[in-house]
Formats: structure tokens, C-alpha cells, sequence
């Protein structure tokens, strides 16, 4: 090998090594910091080694019930965004209505900013006109009415790649339209649903500025808020504590990811194998 190569990839790879280190050092720190009785920026391994951080926490009944608020939270607006996207997505994919696509990319244009900073003023009005201020229901719906024109164009793509000749050769059998969804269409667009379930998941298990917003009690205040209570009324953060509860609020998206990897793999796509 001569040697400009050589010291290219001698280059190249302590590069590559320095980038990695980059992004590794922050993630062993939040693995390590919470077992660590001095959870401080220049100490990895935990010294000494302690689970008196979890004990605080899971001691802190506020913080465990936003816990379990986010997760009616999160759950909930899964299942409206995935049952309401499936069915809209796949009525806009098989139906002849004119200008379908551009009223897909409508909702999307729109939907960019129905859960974004500048909407939450006639949010919050609607939320409140509507009586819902302060339950996990408003919060549910005003996420699914951000999240849903993205999964509706996000699977409709994936469903426009499913021949329509697997729902006509059921119907041609005898089953009904229906039938034919449930029994035929479905099952085929079943991992394009897990990927919307996923993103869905992830961005309203991580959310905090609607939640903020919406709910005023601290019974129904999600996790994202919830984990302010590990900063001192000067604002400054407890270090250990927080450390401690990060890693247990991460650990639903961790246990999600890992579930779909585990069931589905990398087999995002549809159509049935020959």
C-alpha cells in the first residue's frame, strides 16, 4: 500500500474514532451517572457505586404518576393516530377522489404547525371552549391532530405500493369490501402501522410544551414535565436525581425500539412475497 493511502485511511480512521468518542462519552456518562453517589461531568464509572438515586426517585410519587401519565398519554394518541391514519390513508389510496394528493399535502403543510409554538394560542381557546382543559384527553387529541396528516401521507405511500389486485382478487372470491381490508389488505400494511406507532410514540412520550400548556394539575402533568421537580427552586439541576430519572424515562422508547426490532427487523416495507 503507498503511502498517501495509507495515511489517508490512518486519517480517515482516527477521524472516524474521534466522532465516534464524541457521541459515546455523553451516552456511558447517562448510562453510568445514575449508579454514581457524585454524578459529576469527569466521573464515568461510578465511584462509589450506589442505587440511592433510584430509591430518591421512585420515592418521588409525583414523578412516578407522570410516568404513568405519559404513558395514557402516549398509548392514547398511538391508537387514534394509528386506527385514523390506517383508515384515512388507505381510503385515499384506493378511492378515485380528484385532487386527492393535494389535499394530502395540505393536511401535511398544515399539520406542521397544528403542534408547533404558533398554534398553541387557538389550541389552547378550542381546548378550552371545549371544556377539556387540564385531562389527558386534550392532550391526546391535540397531538393526533398534529401527528395525523404526516402518518396519513406516510402510509399512504406505503399502501399506493400494495397492488390493488390482492383486495379485487378477495372480492372477486366473494368477500366484501370490508372483508377484503381486514382480512387481505391489512395483515400487508401491518409493519408500515409499526413504523407510525413508533414515531408516534416517540414524539409524544418526548413532548413538552402542549402538556405544559394544557394541563394545570400536577396529577396529570406527563414526565417530560415532571422531571423539573429535580431542579432546585434557583433552577440549578440535581444532578444525581436527575441523571437517575432520565435513564428510567428513556427506558419505554429503548423497550419499544427493541420490541419492533425484535419482531419486525428491518422488514419495513410492503407487498406479499412470492
Amino acid at each position: 500500500m503507498k503511502f498517501p493511502a495509507l495515511f489517508g485511511r490512518i486519517a480517515f480512521s482516527t477521524l472516524a474514532a474521534l466522532i465516534g468518542a464524541a457521541f459515546a462519552l455523553p451516552l456511558l456518562w447517562f448510562l453510568f451517572a445514575p449508579f454514581n453517589a457524585r454524578a459529576e461531568l469527569g466521573l464515568a464509572i461510578p465511584d462509589p457505586f450506589t442505587l440511592s438515586n433510584f430509591n430518591t426517585v421512585f420515592g418521588n410519587g409525583f414523578a412516578m404518576q407522570a410516568l404513568w401519565n405519559s404513558l395514557i398519554q402516549a398509548v392514547g394518541g398511538v391508537i387514534l393516530v394509528g386506527a385514523a391514519a390506517t383508515l384515512a390513508a388507505y381510503a385515499l389510496s384506493r378511492s378515485s377522489i380528484p385532487g386527492k394528493g393535494a389535499v394530502t399535502y395540505i393536511l401535511l403543510l398544515f399539520s406542521s404547525v397544528v403542534s408547533g409554538s404558533a398554534a398553541m394560542v387557538p389550541i389552547f381557546l378550542i381546548i378550552s371552549a371545549a371544556g377539556l382543559m387540564d385531562t389527558h384527553l386534550a392532550v391526546i387529541l391535540t397531538f393526533a391532530g398534529g401527528l395525523l396528516p404526516t402518518a396519513m401521507f406516510i402510509l399512504r405511500d406505503f399502501i399506493d405500493s400494495i397492488p390493488k389486485s390482492y383486495e379485487e382478487s378477495a372480492m372477486v372470491a366473494g368477500a366484501s369490501p370490508v372483508q377484503a381490508f381486514f382480512d387481505v389488505a391489512l395483515p400487508v400494511i401491518r409493519p408500515g402501522i409499526v413504523v407510525i406507532v413508533v414515531w408516534s410514540f416517540v414524539n409524544i412520550w418526548g413532548s413538552f410544551l402542549i402538556p405544559f400548556i394544557l394541563l394545570r394539575s400536577s396529577a396529570n402533568m406527563p414526565a417530560a414535565v415532571a422531571i423539573y421537580s429535580f431542579y432546585s427552586e434557583a433552577g440549578t439541576p440535581v444532578v444525581t436525581l436527575l441523571a437517575a430519572y432520565s435513564l428510567i424515562y428513556s427506558l419505554p422508547v429503548v423497550a419499544l425500539y427493541l420490541f419492533v426490532s425484535w419482531r419486525f427487523g428491518f422488514r419495513f416495507f410492503g407487498g406479499i412475497k412470492a
